[in-house]
């Protein structure tokens, strides 16, 4: 499975094969303190998750990649790219990513490339 972080400004991921939407949720760019950290900080990660929605968000998507996962693999598939956006990139996207990975490396026993193609990028 690839975990990635992307931001919309710089346009969607070809390879993704699911491609979730975080800008619902509030933006950690608009937080003074928190503007040039990223979603790799605890500090970013806090103020995501610190939000009903965002674990609302998340755990709906650990319930539905629990399911369809097993489905890619009796249908052969080898890999699965899971794209998580946000605008910039920067925050939401990381953070989703990086715990999605978190949690199908320690939950489901799968092995997880972390890719977060638009860090740094601004």
């Amino acid at each position: 499975v690839q975990s990635m972080s992307f931001g919309f400004k710089y346009g969607f991921p070809a390879e993704a094969d699911l491609m979730l939407d975080l800008r619902c949720l509030p933006n950690p760019f608009y937080v003074e303190e928190l503007k040039g950290k990223t979603g790799n900080d605890k500090e970013v990660q806090e103020y995501v998750m610190g939000n009903p929605d965002a674990v609302a968000y998340f755990d709906r998507v650990k319930a539905l990649l629990d399911h369809i996962i097993p489905l890619y693999r009796k249908e052969g598939r080898s890999q699965v790219v899971i794209a998580f956006g946000c605008t910039g990139g920067k925050h939401r996207s990381v953070t989703m990513a990086n715990l999605l990975a978190q949690h199908l490396e320690q939950d489901n026993n799968l092995r997880v490339l972390t890719y977060h193609r638009d860090l740094g990028r601004e």
